[in-house]
């Protein structure tokens, strides 16, 4: 694998990228960056300081009025040949993922694929921004419509998906005219720098976009500085609250994604084959670390017994192993301090009363016995009052709750605090769209177990899962990026003179 993000100075530290070029910041503290599969430190990254934060701000700060004012047709040439980037350095990008987050190497480049999608979509900037005009609304009276950047803009993103999230973000930010300021995670952020690189490479003025390294000091100095507009955050619920509550009270438009606890309904009609197979690639894929992760099972009837039978024969011989290894099917988990909270939660689930039918706990890989691994782990019984099914595991656990029919079964899920994806797997039509009108998610599947939609759709969830107005991307997305305004004008030889004491109407 190549290193080009870092083609000169010290290779074992991963750079800012600040107004269009590599930056040391200010910062005295580094953060260890691990090769998951192995357990050996792979480079430092600096955790910014306050100072760092505020000296990209305002890099960002003077591109932006030269930024908002290019042609949206323009900006989206610019985003053209940035995705024609990205396809040529496709496999370099899935590797850094591969190699810092642990992910298997297929599904790393299904990420970053899905990150390009959107890039394509925002291609399309000058139809996105386009505005509505009524001709003659009264009075000689014209009405229109636009919608303008709001200026710097922030996006903070997870460990679990370093390219696709950014993507979700700052491409749509950048199209619509904002310029931005990216804080990856800390645990894998060699892929940021990379694609700022390619954008410099493919145009991007210096400033629009731009990378701080850091953790909360660096977060904590985006969410009050003055001068960043809005704030994009995925991540954890606790993190998502703070963010949106922090954020909202320093005056800042806030869209902040957080946990999830995302089930699959499995009826008595279900294809069991199909439905094996869903949660078998949804609970344990990424080693669970996805906020679109299946991680419980909700199961009707007779078939419950079958279904749990098989999922345990399927979760025992699951390949596990490194995730550059082509015959991997799950990778390791993204830090030992991970591993530890995850295996915490299975003794829970032991301790809680739940029946645990297969142990993932102490697994190892033979010639990477330091790597961060987790085995695939199912619980049987699980009740709702268990931390296993309250809490939010990002991990390689599945739990299975036995219901007697789908009114139980729509009304466990209602329940939960999180709402962010939800799948049922039926053969019957009914079923579906009473399941679909009934269920309180913002992503729904029928018999497709990770209902993540297109990038023309929009990504978010409901309850706890989304603290704001807005889901990311789509039409969503640009709503969130700018400001809608309303504009009415008439000239001179259509005023016909004298005070008006009414609002304009039509005559």
């Amino acid at each position: 694998m190549s290193d080009s993000v870092l083609r000169t100075g010290d290779a074992s530290c991963i750079p800012h990228w600040i107004g269009g070029g590599r930056a040391n910041g200010e910062s005295s503290r580094f953060s260890e960056v691990f090769n998951p599969a192995t357990g050996d430190v792979r480079r430092h990254v600096p955790l910014g300081t306050r100072d760092d934060v505020a000296k990209v701000v305002a890099i960002a700060k003077v591109a932006y009025p030269a930024w908002s004012e290019t042609a949206p047709l323009k900006r989206a040439r610019v985003l053209f040949k940035f995705k024609e980037l990205l396809d040529a350095h496709h496999d370099e990008l899935a590797e850094l993922i591969t190699r810092e987050h642990g992910k298997v190497l297929s599904d790393a480049r299904g990420e970053v694929t899905r990150g390009i999608e959107v890039v394509e979509f925002v291609c399309g900037a000058p139809h996105l921004l386009k505005s509505d005009f009524t001709d003659n609304i009264g009075g000689g009276i014209d009405n229109w419509n636009m919608r303008q950047s709001l200026g710097v803009v922030a996006g903070i993103t997870p460990f679990n998906f370093p390219v696709m999230v950014p993507m979700w973000m700052f491409p749509l930010a950048i199209a619509c005219g904002n310029t931005f300021v990216l804080k990856p995670s800390e645990r894998d952020p060699s892929a940021s720098v990379l694609i700022a690189e390619l954008l410099k490479e493919a145009g991007l003025p210096d400033g629009v976009f731009n990378v701080v390294h850091g953790d909360k000091e660096a977060v904590d100095a985006l969410i009050e500085h003055p001068d960043v507009k809005a704030l994009s955050f995925v991540g954890s619920t606790p993190i998502a609250e703070y963010c949106y509550v922090q954020g909202t009270r320093h005056g800042k438009r806030v869209q902040a994604l957080g946990g999830a606890k995302n089930h699959l309904v499995v009826m008595p009609d279900a294809n069991i084959d199909h439905a094996v197979d869903a949660l078998i690639g949804a609970a344990y894929g990424s080693a669970g670390e996805r906020c679109m992760a299946i991680s419980v099972a909700v199961v009707l009837g007779a078939i419950a017994d079958e279904l749990v039978s098989r999922l345990a024969k399927r979760a025992r011989t699951l390949r596990i192993g490194n995730g550059m290894d082509s015959q991997s099917e799950m990778g390791p988990l993204v830090t030992a301090a991970h591993r530890a909270r995850v295996e915490d939660y299975i003794a829970k689930g032991v301790q809680e009363g739940a029946a645990l039918v297969v142990d993932g706990r102490g697994y190892a890989v033979r010639g990477h016995e330091g790597g961060f691994y987790t085995g695939a782990t199912l619980f049987d019984h699980v009740k709702p009052g268990m931390s296993i099914y309250k809490d939010e595991i990002f991990g390689p656990v599945l739990c299975v709750v036995r219901v007697r029919d789908l009114a139980e079964a729509v009304a466990l899920i209602n329940a939960h605090e999180f709402g962010n994806g939800v799948s049922c797997f039926t053969s019957d039509g009914g079923t579906a769209r009473t399941f679909s009108r009934q269920i309180h998610a913002g992503m729904v599947g029928i018999n497709v177990p990770i209902p993540v939609p297109m990038a023309w759709h929009s990504f978010g969830g409901w309850k706890r899962s989304l603290f704001g107005a807005h889901h990311v991307y789509g039409e969503e997305g640009v709503r969130f990026y700018t400001r809608y305004k309303s504009i009415m004008q008439r000239w001179p030889d259509s005023i016909t003179g004298g005070a008006e004491f009414t609002m304009p109407v039509a005559k």
